[in-house]
Parts: C-alpha cells; structure tokens; sequence
C-alpha cells in the first residue's frame, strides 16, 4: 500500500533527488514559498523550499524498495523513528498542499523604521535608520551626524538589519 514518507536529500540536491525520483515513478511533493528578501543586493522576491533539503515522498515499498530510494542521486537518507521510516499521515500532506501562503518577507531584509548599521564605506560602523529603498541596488539611510539628522543614499551590500 502507498504511504507518504520523508527524505533528507544532500545539500543543495533537492531537486536533483526529485528528478530522479519522478523518473521513477515516485510521486515527491517539495512545498514552496515566495518570500521577499535582499540577494546580492537587490530587494526581490525569491522561491525557495518550505522546508530546505527535506523531499516527501509517495510509493509501495512493495514496488520499489526503500534501497532503491535511498540510493537514488540526491538522497541521503530516509527521516526515521526507530529502525524503519517515519509515515506521514495523510491528512498532513493535506494540509501541506492546501495552505494558503501569506506574504512572507525574509528577518534579514530592513524595512522602513528598522535599525540597520553601516559594514562598508566612509560611514562604516556608524548606526542609522532603514528610511526607503532608492533603485535596485541603494537605500535611504538617515544618519545622525554632529547631531544634525542626514539622509544618505547607501549601497544595499554594505549595511546589515541589526
């Protein structure tokens, strides 16, 4: 009979292990989220796994041996209580396919408001306050000098959310 099980696949070779897997016959389920966060200094949206190197999967072991699977390209092993593989019922895989992604944004990525400090240029190391992004690669800064309140254009890459 089917069941749902979980894999932990090498790192960076989710997808691989899912190909192969698919190639197979083996139904897989890898959730996605689109979250809103700075990649090489850019502000954008990025799709990533839900859960990071982690591949549901669906077969009989009756059909396909839980070796095959293991040894298949990308997989490192099998997620297990005791000496055999965890189930995963099937009410929560239910749950996983139907849940209605809300807008997530990365911890990291600074919002108006927000603390961040400056890592790179003139100002390095000085504090200053996340006012708004300006382009693709630069932000708002206001900074604090000589007790005057100053708004700086500053590149993305060179300060961090505190």
């Amino acid at each position: 009979m089917q069941s749902w099980y979980l894999l932990y696949c090498k790192r960076g070779q989710l997808l691989r292990a899912k190909e192969h897997l698919e190639r197979q016959s083996v139904d897989c389920l890898t959730p996605m989220i689109t979250l809103e966060k700075m990649v090489r200094g850019k502000r954008g949206e990025v799709s990533e796994p839900l859960f990071p190197n982690y591949l549901f999967v669906k077969f009989d072991p009756e059909d396909i041996h839980t070796t095959t699977i293991n040894s298949t390209r990308g997989v490192s092993h099998f997620v297990r209580f005791g000496a055999l593989p965890a189930t995963i019922p099937e009410k929560v895989i239910h749950q996983i396919t139907h849940y209605q992604q809300e807008e997530i944004v990365d911890p990291h990525t600074p919002w108006p408001g927000d603390s961040v400090i400056i890592t790179e240029g003139a100002f390095e190391g000085l504090q200053a306050i996340f006012t708004e992004p300006d382009g693709e690669m630069r932000s708002m800064l206001l900074l604090n000098l000589l007790n005057r309140q100053v708004v700086q254009s500053v590149k993305n890459t060179d300060f961090q959310k505190l």
